[in-house]
């Protein structure tokens, strides 16, 4: 099974955007990483998929996962 393309919207001191992180790396899940902190354009696509500002936003595919579940990660990523 392909994983599906992992995106993490996040922030430099949000504690479960680095656990969310070290989960991926963990598991050797490639994930690109926006910084909504300093990228505004990017903070405004989390806005606009999920309608908030909290942090971590993972999107999966064609799913988001509102911060760092990760017996929901586990189940959309396969582990």
């Amino acid at each position: 099974m392909d994983t599906p393309a992992v995106t993490i919207y996040s922030t430099p001191v949000c504690h479960f955007c680095h656990a969310a992180k070290d989960f991926f790396q963990t598991n050797n899940i490639t994930f690109t990483d926006h910084d909504v902190a300093s990228d505004a354009t990017m903070r405004q696509e989390m806005i606009d998929l999920t309608g908030q500002m909290g942090v971590p936003v993972i999107k999966i595919g064609d799913d988001i996962v509102i911060g760092f579940d990760e017996p929901k990660l586990r189940e959309l990523l396969g582990l």
